[in-house]
């Protein structure tokens, strides 16, 4: 589960390699963005992602969830619900050593 706070290339790398992998993901956008709806379309259809959800909340994400306010993204991992991994990266943070980060705990969520 990723939440995010805008688009950069990085994070579109980092959601197609989730989107490539064998778990399942999805992705919310949290903004208030009247026309991000067509632009997260766009950027599916771009990229080729096929079977990783994008969706869109309010700024503040859900509330139960308490995602950090000074995050621009926000990663989750887990498996039947417990966390297994978070990964939380402020604005211009997401690198490709982020990325790899991310990529590395994939394992501890894939079924045994």
């Amino acid at each position: 589960m990723v939440f995010a706070r805008g688009t950069s290339d990085n994070l579109t790398g980092l959601v197609k390699k989730l989107d490539k992998s064998k778990v399942n993901s999805f992705v919310v956008f949290l903004s208030d963005d009247e026309d991000l709806g067509d632009k997260v379309k766009a950027l599916a259809e771009k990229e080729g992602i096929k079977k990783t959800i994008l969706t869109i909340d309010n700024v503040a994400g859900p509330k139960a969830y308490n995602v950090a306010k000074d995050a621009e993204v926000t990663v989750v991992l887990y498996n039947n619900r417990e966390v297994k991994a978070n990964h939380a990266f402020k604005k211009g943070e997401l690198n490709a050593k982020g990325i790899k980060a991310v990529l590395a705990d994939l394992p501890k969520i894939q079924s045994q």
